[in-house]
């Protein structure tokens, strides 16, 4: 696993040597875009807008456009921009994980400790399992200061995960929600009884990407020369006349489960 990040966490007057490495990766089938008329394989290019000619990677900048001239900013640039959270990732504070909106959260990472680094490490993590708390702060992964939180995982590491800022979280106003006529308090009693008889222990293990599963089947039927069957989706009854026949189904449904 490569390290995405070098460089230390730090609380108080404490600071770990550590190193960052991708704690997620994609579950979903790797499919290429290919030309319909032969299958060959689609290519992207960087494309000079005024020569047509291709860029390689090792000639493009990045730059900021001001009263129609570009600024051109090298590594060096961002680095100044913020030197301490280039390399530190800093904890500001601590608090209760449960006190964060689950919409904040984003890309997770294992913490790694580097040399010197194991003892601090240790007790850091060992305090936040004690305490039931969590690290936030903030450092700089490319190019953009990112808010995060730093939580043991699993009791055995450290994770941090990076985090939306709220004005990342668009407003609804636009959104056209439900008003008018409360529900009723026979539909709401129903509707409670079949939220408890679902209630449960999440066991994330148990839950898988049964799409991609259905999907690479049909690939491999198709390799065999196997014509595909479509199932029609069964169509999906809202009415508000329905809603207490629908709840009581589910509910016949669920205990017939339980029986």
């Amino acid at each position: 696993m490569k390290a995405i990040w070098n460089g230390a966490v730090g609380f108080g007057l404490v600071n770990i040597p550590v190193k960052l490495y991708p704690a997620t990766e994609s579950s979903t089938l790797d499919l290429d875009m290919l030309d319909s008329g032969d299958l060959s394989n689609i290519r992207y290019q960087r494309i000079n807008e005024k020569t047509g000619k291709e860029v390689p990677w090792e000639n493009i900048v990045k730059g900021y456009k001001i009263k129609d001239q570009y600024v051109v900013l090298d590594d060096a640039d961002f680095d100044a921009a913020s030197p301490e959270k280039s390399k530190i990732l800093k904890i500001t504070q601590f608090t209760k994980e449960s006190e964060i909106d689950p919409a904040l959260f984003e890309v997770p990472y294992y913490i790694e400790p580097q040399k010197n680094g194991e003892e601090a490490y240790q007790l850091l993590l060992k305090t936040l399992i004690k305490t039931q708390m969590a690290g936030i702060g903030s450092f700089i992964l490319r190019q953009r200061e990112n808010l995060c939180l730093i939580r043991a995982y699993d009791e055995k590491i450290l994770m941090v995960n990076r985090l939306r800022y709220p004005s990342e979280i668009r407003s609804y106003a636009e959104l056209k929600l439900p008003g008018g006529k409360a529900p009723g308090a026979e539909e709401l009693k129903m509707a409670e009884s079949l939220v408890v008889s679902l209630e449960k222990p999440f066991h994330p293990k148990l839950y898988h990407d049964t799409y991609n599963d259905d999907l690479l089947k049909i690939i491999k039927q198709k390799a065999k020369g196997k014509k595909i069957q479509l199932k029609e989706a069964p169509q999906q009854e809202s009415k508000a006349s329905d809603l207490m026949a629908m709840l009581k189904a589910s509910l016949k449904t669920e205990k017939s489960k339980a029986g």
